[in-house]
């Protein structure tokens, strides 16, 4: 391993002070490209880096990050030793504060590392590390508005006319679309395409748009059509591929969903880290409460799961996401167990952010899928419908959490709960009025109180609905 001897404080890419060689900057100007492109040889270029130049304090924060967002508890060890090892390198004052921010992470306080990233980037704006990690953390930890403002307050320190503004463009995008403006953050994805085909968190942020308006034909279309630019060679592919199959399920396509489930989301082939099985759990949970047979995918699934349930809890929407695979797959008593490891680690308590998703939302939620799995429905919404406007604090998209609402309703319908089942699919009909789901809901729920001609009229609806969204 060589080391490269610090030659001052230089400028990267986008003038941001950086202390290095001019070899390792160039290095880490590729890495920042590759990260913004989701592509996997970041982490090739970040080892390069690291390796080559391990006094290059930048080097360090680059893995940490890369190890934190991560999501996995296993991961922390690495980015804390990458900070030990960036502290004993001379650090510039940017250098410092991104030390700082990844202290915090390291520690538990994701709230704190993404206020720190902040303040870090009102002097840097154009400090895109910072941004696509900030911007990460505001998707985390459920902050819409800095989801949407961050990027907006560093467009003012780029050059317009560079490629890799368009990327901002397209995290604004998603911010737009998580805090409501699904017009407005269509346009912004679809500007950041034009410039980068292969932006695939624009392009996410565009399905979202559709999902959101209840477009699936409009979603089918645009995935397609761009399957060249997404659906292979990045580190964002399952994501966009399970958003996909979620049109294809209110088509009524299953089985197409399914084979979109074995081919790209889970199978023995997959890299088996949390934010690409959370999508798997998600799919799959979905597919049961419409009462489908997983034909033993949730078994698989849940052995995934198993071997990270016993670590220290680190992120609460995970964790959820464990029980899901293991309450699908008939493990009550190993969902009871993670279940009891979260109330214990809520109970010693601590300043973490973690802690606090875990005990507002994590466990209620997680109780709530265990109650399900047992038939206990009235418990599920004893659990749930005090926290759904509040869903959002521990992470995710409202397309993910969708699955939460989802079981809330389920759960009404099965407990006779008819009041409240027709205020939930009242809801959801007001802003999705071509939701296949949601009339299909509506039919059920008629029947269900005696009014079959009202029901038959709510089926034709899901029909002719569905029809409209196939493609």
């Amino acid at each position: 391993m060589s080391i490269t001897t610090t030659v001052g404080t230089r400028r990267d890419e986008h003038e941001n002070p950086i202390t290095g060689s001019t070899e390792a900057i160039a290095l880490y100007d590729r890495a920042v490209d590759r990260l913004l492109r989701y592509d996997p040889e970041v982490i090739d270029v970040a080892t390069s880096l690291g390796e080559q130049h391990a006094d290059v304090p930048m080097a360090s924060a680059l893995v940490a990050y890369l190890y934190l967002t991560s999501t996995d508890e296993s991961d922390v060890a690495t980015a804390a030793a990458a900070a030990e090892a960036m502290a004993a390198t001379a650090m510039n004052d940017r250098e410092r504060a991104h030390h700082a921010a990844i202290s915090a992470w390291v520690g538990g306080d994701w709230i704190g590392a993404a206020r720190l990233l902040d303040a870090l980037l009102e002097r840097w704006p154009a400090d895109l590390l910072a941004l696509q990690v900030g911007h990460s953390l505001d998707f985390f930890v459920g902050d819409a508005a800095n989801l949407r403002d961050r990027p907006g307050r560093s467009l003012v320190g780029l050059d317009p006319a560079h490629p890799h503004t368009g990327f901002v463009r397209g995290m604004q995008a998603f911010g737009l679309e998580e805090s409501g403006s699904y017009a407005e953050a269509e346009a912004a994805g679809l500007a950041a395409v034009n410039v980068n085909p292969d932006d695939v968190w624009a392009i996410h942020a565009v399905v979202h748009t559709h999902e959101m308006r209840g477009q699936v034909a409009d979603g089918i279309r645009f995935l397609t059509s761009r399957e060249a630019d997404w659906g292979s060679g990045n580190l964002f592919t399952v994501h966009n591929w399970w958003h996909l199959a979620l049109f294809q399920l209110e088509t009524g396509e299953f089985d197409a969903g399914l084979r979109i489930y074995d081919a790209e989301v889970h199978n023995a082939s997959s890299l088996g880290v949390s934010l690409q099985m959370l999508d798997a759990s998600a799919l799959l949970w979905r597919l049961h409460l419409d009462g489908h047979d997983d034909g033993g995918r949730f078994a698989a699934l849940a052995d995934a799961w198993a071997a990270r349930t016993d670590g220290r809890p680190w992120y609460a929407f995970n964790d959820l996401h464990a029980v899901f695979a293991l309450v699908g797959a008939g493990r009550i008593a190993d969902a009871e167990r993670v279940i009891e490891r979260l109330a214990g680690y809520v109970h010693v308590g601590g300043a973490g952010t973690n802690v606090a998703m875990t005990a507002e939302i994590g466990l209620p939620t997680s109780r709530a899928v265990v109650r399900f799995g047992q038939g206990r429905y009235e418990d599920v919404i004893d659990e749930l419908l005090p926290i759904r406007r509040v869903l959002q604090h521990f992470g995710g998209s409202h397309a993910q959490r969708d699955v939460l609402q989802r079981t809330l309703l389920e759960s009404a319908l099965r407990a006779g709960k008819s009041d409240l089942a027709r205020t939930l699919i009242a809801e959801r009909l007001a802003v999705r009025e071509t939701s296949v789901y949601g009339w299909t809901q509506q039919a059920r729920l008629l029947a269900a109180v005696g009014r079959a001609d009202e029901s038959a009229n709510a089926s034709a609806t899901a029909s002719v609905m569905q029809t409209r969204a196939r493609v």
